[in-house]
C-alpha cells in the first residue's frame, strides 16, 4: 500500500493534506520536508534550524507495541532540537487518541497549554481544534514553540493551498493564539 493511503486510512479527513500537497512538499521543499518510511511506518516531518515539526507519524497495527514509534522519536531527538506536533483532543470513543497521548507522555512530551489552535477544515468546512505537544531538550519556552508553529503553518500547512484546494486556509493569526495566562488544562495530566 502506498504511504499516502496508509496515512489516509489512519488520520481523520480534517487532518489530512491532499496527496498532491504532500508530494509537492516532498519535491519542492525537500530541503526541509522529509519522509521516513518502511512497510510498518510512515513519518513525515519538517526540519528547520531550530526545531523539528512532526507532520504525520503512523505505525501499522501489527507493529505497535514493538518499540518502533519510540525508535522513530529517538532518531528525531538525536537532532537536539525541540520536536513539535499536533494531536487531537482525547476522544474517549476513540481509544487510539488516548493511546497516542500516553505514548507522547512516555516519550517526554509536554502540552503547550498556552497555545490555542483551531482552524477550519477545507475538506469538511468544520472548525477543528488541535492541541500542541512538544519535547524541549533545552527547556525551550512555549512562546518559542508558538513561533515555530506559526512558521510551520505558513510554510507547510498553507503551502500553495489555493492551488491544491481551490481556496485558502485562514490566516495564521486567526488559527493560532498564544495566551500565557490561559486557563487551559494540561491534557497530559488527566492520563
Amino acid at each position: 500500500m502506498h504511504w499516502y493511503e496508509k496515512l489516509n486510512q489512519y488520520f481523520p479527513v480534517e487532518e489530512m493534506k491532499s496527496r498532491e500537497h504532500m508530494e509537492s512538499l516532498l519535491q519542492e521543499r525537500s530541503d526541509i520536508y522529509q519522509k521516513d518510511e518502511s512497510p510498518n511506518h510512515v513519518l513525515l516531518y519538517v526540519e528547520l534550524d531550530n526545531f523539528v515539526f512532526v507532520d504525520y507519524l503512523f505505525v501499522s497495527k501489527n507493529a505497535r507495541g514493538q518499540g518502533l514509534g519510540h525508535k522513530l522519536i529517538e532518531k528525531l531527538k538525536r537532532k537536539g532540537k525541540p520536536i513539535i506536533l499536533e494531536v487531537e483532543p482525547v476522544n474517549y470513543e476513540d481509544s487510539d487518541s488516548e493511546k497516542r497521548l500516553h505514548f507522547y507522555k512516555r516519550e517526554g512530551f509536554q502540552h503547550a497549554a498556552s497555545i490555542g489552535y483551531k482552524r477550519k477544515s477545507l475538506a469538511t468546512q468544520e472548525n477543528n481544534k488541535m492541541e500542541i505537544l512538544f519535547w524541549a531538550p533545552n527547556e525551550e519556552s512555549e512562546k518559542m514553540i508558538y513561533d515555530a508553529m506559526k512558521k510551520t503553518y505558513e510554510m507547510i500547512h498553507t503551502y500553495k493551498d489555493q492551488e491544491f484546494y481551490g481556496e485558502s486556509y485562514q490566516p495564521v493569526n486567526e488559527v493560532l493564539t498564544f495566551d500565557k495566562e490561559a486557563d487551559n488544562e494540561n491534557i497530559l495530566d488527566k492520563l
